[in-house]
């Protein structure tokens, strides 16, 4: 029996085994706090571990070399993982890696998420397996793979029958309860029955605001309904635009001079949040768009490829409108070049048109786009009875690099050089851009005959970029700890010249409610469903938000409840001081509504993209 565990544990498989344990139990510290030995040795590892044992069998003459390779892999997936979750706040999934080409959306800020212990999930590939090989190179039989990979098979086929028992609602908290692969596989299942979660049963408008918690109203009984109808429309999509940087000084000088500015002549809404998944930007001109929720852990986009969806676009053209878009970037980002023409857009004007002149960051400055946008529009204008122009904003992406002859704000010390100053710059910059093109749109005599909405698309101040530091000047410049209200909440202007006067608006809101509240300004009815609302009529809301939340938060007028993730157990917020919360009154009332609202726009979208 003694000489039996001898050749055991003198046997390559099983170092390489263990080392393989030791790493994954690392990613497991790293990304989800997970300390459990138990936890990891039968839920987490046998997948693993049955791959590589795999890898040892089918490739006899090549062992070394793929047990090499396999760990080189695992160890670049992991330092992907822990950097994406640093960042995003959530782990990525297969879709995510499908995406890998999108990373140039965060490039300038990996060097702000890393640090030197995450390279120590490479030392098995530097040190450790070319050890193994040089002490065990005579020892070239791999003959106990094969029941290796029995019995892990055996285990992991027990874990991921167990785990397909379980509703994936939120991929992290899955993942850490589960097993990282059999999240995945789970998820692959779920997106090829078609749409997770989707409910079957047809919902109507009266049964939304219900869920809502809300008296349904037929828009055109809405008092704002037509009130700004003829109109040209212009949607300006700003990058990274959050609410608190509205009327806010910095050494005396306002952030946003030129929006603050417009709010003389507009409706103002301080409490609407971003609603966006994966797609990042591309899922905010979702929202704007459709009205419904962005499919989450998968950019929105790749699931309408050949759709002609029914959007604000087509619903605009029907009522007499041309319809351009502008955004000086490549129209492969975040597939765009799908996203338009279902959408529906009669000019598409992307890098290839817009001149790529004073780069800044990723493209164009913002004033090359919004020159261009002005050379545009007496030809529409010629063409079209009224026209509609939505135009993405880039320069005030992260990580905020501002070229020093374009800083505008004069910033204390110690801002300077920081994440957050160069924050702020950026949206300076880009505030004094859109000021300058409505003083155009005064020029052309079509500022008044106009509604141009403003919004911003999601947080810019985020993840591990935002350091001890940064967290300090924010507390400086809001007078309390940056909190979760502050990261979501993005500004919403409806500027509409001779009809509003500066209002100001609380009610809560989302991204998806966009679409109807424009629409019911200009009098116009959409022929399909929206899940969204008119923000000036109905008082009361439910939010859900994929991929930036845990999946089951949600969002209500009273509570900001954040359901259990990968690294934290839930937490309940009372919505207006954001203060933690022991009141769990309809707490679970709500979250069932919440997953309903999402799973029928889920069902609506499947109904689109399969006509």
């Amino acid at each position: 029996m003694k000489n039996y565990w001898d050749t055991v544990f003198r046997h390559p498989v099983i170092f390489i085994l263990l080392v393989l344990f030791i790493k994954i139990y690392a990613f497991q510290i790293v990304v989800f706090e997970n300390t459990s030995f138990f936890h990891v040795l039968f839920v987490e590892f046998p997948m693993w571990a049955l791959i590589l044992t795999l890898l040892m069998m089918f490739f006899k003459k090549r062992t070394w070399a793929a047990i090499w390779f396999y760990n080189f892999i695992l160890s670049v997936l992991f330092i992907v993982v822990v950097y994406y979750t640093r960042y995003f706040s959530t782990v990525p999934s297969y879709y995510d890696v499908k995406q890998i080409y999108q990373s140039n959306s965060v490039g300038g800020t990996v060097a702000l998420l890393g640090g030197p212990y995450d390279f120590l999930f490479f030392v098995d590939v530097v040190i450790v397996l070319p050890l193994i090989w040089f002490f065990k190179k005579n020892s070239t039989s791999f003959a106990a793979a094969k029941r290796l990979a029995l019995g892990f098979g055996c285990l992991g086929l027990v874990m991921s029958a167990i785990a397909f028992r379980y509703p994936l609602i939120d991929v992290s908290y899955f993942a850490k309860k589960h097993g990282y692969i059999q999240s995945q596989f789970v998820q692959a299942y779920e997106n090829s029955l078609g749409t997770a979660l989707a409910s079957q049963e047809h919902m109507s408008e009266k049964e939304l605001e219900t869920l809502k918690g809300n008296t349904y109203v037929p828009v055109r009984e809405h008092e704002t309904f037509g009130v700004a109808s003829n109109r040209h429309v212009f949607i300006i999509q700003v990058e990274s635009l959050q609410e608190f940087t509205i009327n806010q000084r910095i050494n005396g000088q306002e952030i946003t001079p030129n929006l603050n500015a417009l709010l003389k002549d507009s409706a103002y809404f301080n409490n609407v949040y971003q609603q966006i998944g994966a797609g990042n930007t591309s899922d905010a001109e979702w929202l704007m768009h459709t009205s419904l929720y962005p499919e989450g852990m998968d950019p929105t986009v790749n699931t309408i490829e050949g759709s002609e969806i029914p959007s604000l676009v087509r619903t605009l053209k029907r009522n007499g409108y041309g319809a351009a878009t502008y955004h000086a970037d490549d129209i492969t980002y975040w597939s765009r070049d799908k996203l338009y023409p279902a959408l529906g857009f009669d000019y598409v004007y992307t890098s290839l048109e817009i001149p790529n002149e004073k780069e800044i960051g990723f493209g164009p400055a913002d004033e090359v786009l919004f020159n261009f946008v002005e050379g545009q529009l007496p030809k529409q204008l010629k063409a079209h009875e009224r026209i509609y122009s939505n135009i993405i904003t880039l320069t005030s992406h992260t990580p905020f690099d501002m070229p020093e002859e374009y800083e505008i704000l004069n910033l204390p010390e110690n801002y300077k050089d920081t994440y957050v100053g160069n924050y702020f710059q950026s949206i300076r910059y880009t505030d004094e851009q859109i000021g300058l093109f409505v003083e155009q749109l005064k020029k052309l005599g079509i500022y008044d005959e106009s509604i141009i909405l403003i919004y911003g698309d999601h947080s810019g101040l985020h993840g591990a970029p935002v350091t001890e530091n940064d967290k300090v000047l924010l507390k400086e410049v809001l007078g309390h700890d940056y909190n979760m209200h502050d990261r979501f909440v993005v500004p919403v202007i409806f500027t509409v010249p001779e009809l509003f006067t500066g209002e100001t608006y609380s009610h809560l809101g989302g991204q998806i409610d966009l679409m109807p509240t424009l629409l019911n300004l200009l009098g116009i009815e959409h022929d399909t469903q929206m899940i969204g609302h008119n923000l000036f009529h109905y008082s009361e809301n439910l939010l859900g938000m994929r991929y930036y939340l845990p999946g089951g938060s949600f969002i209500s007028d009273k509570t900001f409840y954040m359901a259990p993730s990968a690294k934290l157990p839930a937490s309940i917020y009372d919505r207006k001081t954001m203060k933690k919360t022991k009141n769990t009154n309809r707490l679970q009332k709500s979250i069932d509504n919440t997953l309903l609202l999402m799973e029928y726009s889920d069902y609506i979208r499947k109904e689109q993209t399969e006509e």
